[in-house]
């Protein structure tokens, strides 16, 4: 398999799984919350970076993953 494919195919997976994130998310409960949260939520759900995201949220990790189980996002690997 060559760079390229390879590239591909880890592009493929990140889509999807960026499209589980926003299917299973809990969207009433993220437009509900103050709006660094909810920045910090989306953010994580197009990128699925929890350490970047925890601190937009001014969170600490521990934390955030809390939140990210009461929005209902899975943590998609």
């Amino acid at each position: 398999m060559s760079l390229k494919d390879k590239l591909e195919r880890w592009r493929r997976l990140e889509e999807e799984a960026r499209e589980i994130r926003r299917r299973e998310a809990d969207w009433e409960f993220i437009e509900k919350q103050p709006p660094r949260i909810k920045a910090a939520l989306k953010y994580y759900i197009e990128n699925n970076d929890i350490r970047l995201s925890a601190k937009l949220a001014g969170l600490n990790i521990d934390e955030f993953r809390e939140l990210l189980r009461k929005a209902n996002i899975p943590v998609v690997l």
